[in-house]
């Protein structure tokens, strides 16, 4: 009996040890409040301790071993997006009080597909355009205000799929390479207020 305890238990360690990849107690508390179809609260900078999450930089994830875990939250997240009553045009894991780096984005440069929403692991954006062009922005965690802010009309950016692939990407219209602007700013704790 005492060696099946003491393997659980090394069992137990080790997934410990891996720490950062996995969601934190708070956020599988969060996560799993409902069920994957129902919407998350939108953290508001309105309120001291969302704001202090919200300006908080995100955690990688390590998606092998996740892979369910991570399905869940997206598929909420994604619905959380949709909401008709905060519909936006992408949003960011610490937007919902988890300190994760996954966010989505909605395709506008996919017309073809009737722009798309999508999701990013880890994503990081490589490259700049040095050209920038200024343009209104809002967000679901800063109600009732939009700014004026100059991005890059060009980026590269680079992410993982839950299948375990990293893949590099040239996102070269204004408009969607400004939302995977705002939306990674939000994993380093940038909010479009700063600029």
């Amino acid at each position: 009996m005492k060696t099946v305890i003491f393997f659980i238990t090394s069992c137990l360690f080790s997934i410990q040890l891996l720490g950062q990849s996995l969601f934190t107690e708070r956020e599988l508390d969060l996560i799993h409040e409902a069920d994957s179809q129902t919407i998350m609260r939108v953290w508001k900078v309105t309120d001291k301790e969302d704001l202090k999450l919200l300006r908080t930089p995100s955690d990688k994830i390590q998606i092998e071993g996740n892979e369910e875990e991570i399905l869940y939250f997206v598929n909420r997240l994604f619905k959380t997006v949709r909401d008709p009553n905060s519909l936006g045009v992408g949003i960011a894991a610490p937007q919902v009080g988890i300190s994760k780096q996954i966010i989505w984005v909605q395709r506008f440069d996919k017309q073809a597909e009737k722009f798309p929403f999508e999701y990013y692991l880890n994503p990081e954006i490589v490259e700049y355009s040095e050209e920038t062009k200024m343009g209104g922005e809002g967000c679901l965690s800063i109600p009732d205000q939009k700014v004026e802010i100059p991005r890059s009309i060009w980026i590269v950016i680079e992410y993982d799929t839950i299948e375990g692939e990293h893949i590099q990407e040239k996102i070269e219209e204004p408009f969607t390479a400004r939302i995977f602007q705002h939306e990674i700013d939000h994993l380093k704790g940038i909010l479009c207020t700063d600029y």
